[in-house]
């Protein structure tokens, strides 16, 4: 079966009170909801983790090899900053589909460059929750088109 693993980097737990201008009303239980139900439209499931340390998001990644098909990830903050976790997307055999809920592009210039996206499969940003949804699908239909 196909299992896909929805990881979320710092602060995301605090979706639905953390500016909701930006970020919207919706929560982390249903950005992992949509993927959950996602999944499950294609046969497949999705197990969620979340962590606001950039080690255990390394590690995350590094153990999802030969566990998860594929990795939808919102490194949040960690976008911009992160070596570390675009060497451990690099080093596995995973495909990760970035995620962003609010669009980078139209914020500050420092969220406008991502240090992940030249190794990820791909990357949907600003369109809110949804955004998760769209991600579980490129990957589901990708394995199917490999079937």
């Amino acid at each position: 079966m196909t299992r896909l693993l929805v990881l979320n980097g710092p602060n995301l737990n605090l979706l639905g009170k953390r500016e909701p201008g930006i970020y919207g009303q919706g929560t982390l239980k249903d950005a992992v909801d949509l993927v959950k139900e996602t999944a499950e439209e294609h046969e497949a499931e999705a197990d969620a983790y979340q962590s606001n340390h950039e080690g255990d998001l390394v590690d995350a990644i590094q153990q999802a090899e030969g566990k998860y098909d594929g990795i939808i990830f919102n490194p949040a903050a960690y976008t911009h900053t992160s070596i570390a976790l675009r060497d451990a997307i690099s080093a596995v055999d995973v495909p990760v589909v970035e995620v962003h809920i609010s669009n980078v592009h139209q914020r500050e210039s420092f969220r406008q460059h991502s240090m992940l996206a030249p190794v990820c499969k791909g990357q949907v940003v600003g369109l809110g929750l949804i955004g998760y949804r769209l991600a579980a699908l490129a990957l589901l239909e990708s394995f199917e088109g490999r079937r």
